[in-house]
């Protein structure tokens, strides 16, 4: 018995040390051509409570320094088991 625990327990733990999850999605486009220019803004959350997010449209287009949006692209990743989740928005524009 004391085998099979430990063998459970090495599987939950490999799978969650090797799990990984990504999403790519996209979330806006708009009647503007789309331009050269191309901004990301990343956040992260560790234990899904705690982190830095601000991966929002705003901050992307102002990293790109974009002004008008033409797309827009969600990028959502998990690690660890959902230990680690980065999330990542690409905005295009000119």
């Amino acid at each position: 018995m004391k085998n099979l625990l430990k063998i459970v327990g090495v599987l939950f733990l490999s799978t969650m040390i090797f799990s990984c999850a990504s999403l790519n999605s996209p979330v806006a486009a708009t009647t503007n051509p789309v331009g050269e220019l191309v901004g990301q803004s990343t956040g992260t959350i560790y234990l899904g409570i705690y982190g830095n997010v601000d991966a929002g449209i705003q901050a992307a287009a102002q990293n790109g320094g974009i002004s008008e949006i033409s797309t827009v692209d969600f990028e959502y990743k998990m690690f660890l088991g959902g230990l680690m989740t980065t999330f990542t928005c690409t905005v295009t524009g000119k």
